[in-house]
């Protein structure tokens, strides 16, 4: 329901339309309910609601309510496999050693302890056979009968949820955002995209839409209707809405298998390729990239059968090899070769965010008498650039001074592997030049706020949204080196999955390290208790869904608390029909049952191409505890994962993510203090409008405020000079 989706992504909800009347009974339960799992409606939603005539309002109600329910992950049942966790959890060997003598017991048989713990220890059991391992022995009515209700605390959340307009308006508002974005969208908002596509197709369209992915997405509904496409002006944007249309990847992060496609569609995509090549012979460079895939294309389209386009024909002639296609690009690396890096800085001024793109490697590779051509070409590029290709240079130059102790490389699909840094460092004076040249840049796009800035703390640390493929879809979820402060006294950390298939078996894990990065202990399903964290059983089944949970007190020893999840046996994360991962924070004296939705901090999908998720993970410092989020997937092994076989790698990529320094929210803000009023949030309403940025916006925001929140941070990104169109 686009309702739901919309609240879901927005905390906005959609006005109802049903006859007035007094619902005001039904304003009531709901404000009880979403206070049951974290959530407040806001003055005016509860007002919306109690003026609807029961029957609508009650609609509207159960739409909120499910909706707010799957955010936080309480649509589901999280059952514990030990029934007292945290309390009651065995001694790990003695536990196993319990199921083995009931099953020697089972058969009639007798075995001394002495024996049954040797043949624990030498491996020589499966466990997976002992009777009631991994399988709850007691169903969830009776976990909650066993645990008291929870001990609500003045820090539990409560997350505000606002009255929106009407569903069409908020949905249009919505696509439009997204369809628009200047920064790549992650899978999940791909997908939100896709489905308001259908429902926005006719009404207003993004006046400019600058990712290509997006692009894709928005054509592929075009494709299928026989509408005009947009935006296409590259061979490779006709690439891409083949595999989306196909049901691939519009990233072209994993080949697709091109399906069979209609007449009208084939002419289309046809049409749009003799389009981009007739205007510009130049766009032939980028074929050879995917010509394998290229080559799979023409078999779907059959372009010898249409002479009427003979340009889209030579792209399948440069895929094949049967002749050269030269590109801005291939021109540059033949510069580069030759070891001629000036003329290759000019070649590439033509597009200036490739050359930004390559300005560490061409001002690596420059002699001394051709470095500064590059960095004119650079200067001259700045003022063409997006917003977005600025700051991700900014932030590059801000770690280029010395190299990483780890250099980790991330993927579009969040693998993650690392190896040394062999790059020399940028002398300091150029660092500094580069830094004061794209700062000047990006504070000049910055747009005159026209009223005072009020920004909250919290969001400060906030890594700036470059790319969504750095985070995950989810509720309180932060881009890929974000930070955000952890209150209360125990952490606990919560994986679900529900198998599609076969039998599948996620182990939640956690890694402790050192200040130096050294593993100083592991609690996972091999060790269930260590320096008072606990892990609540080892789950190996989950077709009517698992959960797993582990609790961390902060007065934990080491420096780093690396929770992780591993596909042990069975789907992966891509393939099961649902995975997620959060966090709760509690207070000791706080009872209840381990799964309460008003102690949820953040929960996030798991969707990703690995065996081994690492979400997150939790550093002590000067202020206390933060949360920096990892968003990253190890390959690990097909089966049999376990935290003991990955301690080097997980810490490898925890530390070069530490130790990396991420342009954050208060960079920007820095920027406009130089320019507007910024004043810091302090909990009281001001009297005139303001520009409110923080990770929800305050009810009862005077009227003309604008809120930028967690949804709507990618557009603080400047990405052009006020007035001018983007480029």
């Amino acid at each position: 329901m686009l309702e739901k989706l919309i609240i879901s992504k927005t905390l906005r909800v959609p006005a109802g339309t049903g006859a007035a009347g007094d619902g005001t009974p039904v304003a009531r339960q709901l404000d009880a309910v979403l206070l049951d799992v974290g959530f407040s409606a806001s003055r005016a939603l509860l007002e919306h609601v109690g003026a609807l005539a029961p029957g609508p309002a009650l609609d509207l109600a159960a739409t909120v309510v499910s909706a707010v329910r799957e955010l936080v992950g309480d649509h589901v049942q999280h059952n514990a496999y030990f029934l007292g966790f945290p309390d009651d959890v065995p001694d790990t060997i003695e536990f196993w050693t319990e199921r083995l003598r009931a099953a020697v017991l089972s058969r009639g048989g007798t075995a001394t302890d002495a024996k049954l713990r040797d043949a624990v220890v030498s491996g020589g059991v499966n466990l997976l056979d002992l009777p009631a391992y991994g399988v709850y022995p007691h169903t969830y009515a009776e976990l909650l009968a066993a645990h008291d209700s929870l001990i609500a605390t003045a820090g539990d959340r409560v997350t505000l949820l606002h009255l929106g307009d009407t569903v069409d308006a908020e949905a249009a508002r919505l696509y439009l955002a997204l369809a628009g974005s200047s920064t790549p969208l992650g899978e999940a908002d791909l997908a939100i995209l896709g489905e308001l596509a259908v429902a926005c197709l006719d009404g207003a369209q993004p006046a400019e839409i600058p990712v290509r992915e997006n692009r894709a997405v928005l054509n592929g509904m075009r494709l299928v209707l026989g509408r005009p496409l947009v935006a296409v002006d590259t061979t490779t944007d006709v690439l891409r809405l083949a595999c989306y249309a196909s049901g691939g990847d519009a990233s072209l992060g994993t080949p697709a298998r091109f399906r069979a496609f209609r007449r009208r569609e084939r002419r289309i995509l046809l049409a749009a390729l003799d389009g981009v090549v007739g205007a510009s012979p130049d766009k032939l460079g980028d074929v050879a990239r995917y010509a394998e895939r290229w080559k799979r294309l023409g078999e779907r389209l059959h372009p010898h059968e249409y002479d009427e386009w003979p340009h889209a024909q030579e792209v399948f002639a440069v895929a094949r090899g049967d002749r050269r296609g030269h590109g801005l690009a291939g021109r540059a690396e033949a510069a580069i070769r030759a070891g001629a890096i000036g003329p290759a800085a000019s070649v590439l001024s033509a597009a200036p965010g490739l050359l930004l793109r390559s300005a560490d490697r061409l001002l690596r590779l420059a002699p001394a008498s051709e470095r500064g051509v590059v960095v004119d070409a650079v200067t001259g590029a700045l003022g063409s650039a997006s917003g977005r290709v600025l700051c991700s240079l900014r932030e590059h130059v801000g770690n280029r001074l010395t190299p990483a102790s780890v250099r980790m490389y991330a993927s579009r699909s969040r693998r993650a592997w690392v190896g040394p840094d062999e790059r020399p460092p940028l002398p300091a004076g150029l660092v500094a030049e580069l830094s004061s040249l794209l700062d000047a840049e990006i504070s000049a796009r910055l747009p005159e706020p026209g009223r005072p800035l009020v920004v909250d703390p919290q969001v400060l640390d906030v890594a700036l949204p470059l790319s969504g493929r750095a985070t995950e879809g989810g509720f309180g979820v932060l881009p890929r080196g974000s930070r955000a402060s952890v209150s209360g006294e125990l952490l606990r950390f919560f994986t679900y999955w529900r198998q599609t298939e076969r039998r599948t078996d996620h182990d939640l894990s956690v890694l402790l390290l050192d200040d130096e990065f050294h593993a100083v202990g592991q609690v996972s399903w091999t060790n269930y208790r260590h320096a008072g964290v606990v892990h609540s059983g080892d789950v190996t089944d989950a077709t009517n869904g698992a959960t797993e949970f582990i609790d961390v007190p902060l007065t934990v020893p080491g420096q780093y608390v690396v929770p992780q999840v591993h596909v042990y046996a069975g789907e992966s994360f891509d393939d099961v029909a649902e995975s997620m991962f959060g966090y709760q924070t509690r207070g000791r004296d706080q009872r209840g049952a381990p799964f309460d939705a008003r102690t949820v901090r953040a929960r996030s999908q798991l969707r990703g191409q690995g065996r081994v998720a690492l979400p997150m993970v939790f550093a002590r410092g000067e202020r206390g505890w933060q949360a920096v989020w990892l968003h990253l997937y190890l390959r690990g092994m097909p089966s049999f994962n376990r935290v003991e076989e990955n301690t080097f790698s997980t810490a490898d990529r925890v530390r070069a993510l530490m130790e990396r320094r991420y342009l954050t929210v208060s960079y920007l803000v820095d920027r406009w203090r130089a320019r507007a009023e910024v004043l810091t949030w302090d909990g009281r309403l001001p009297d005139e409008p303001i520009t409110f940025i923080g990770i929800e916006a305050p009810e009862g925001l005077p009227d003309g405020s604008e809120a930028y929140t967690l949804d709507r941070l990618g557009e603080l990104i400047p990405d052009s000079l006020p007035g001018e169109p983007r480029r």
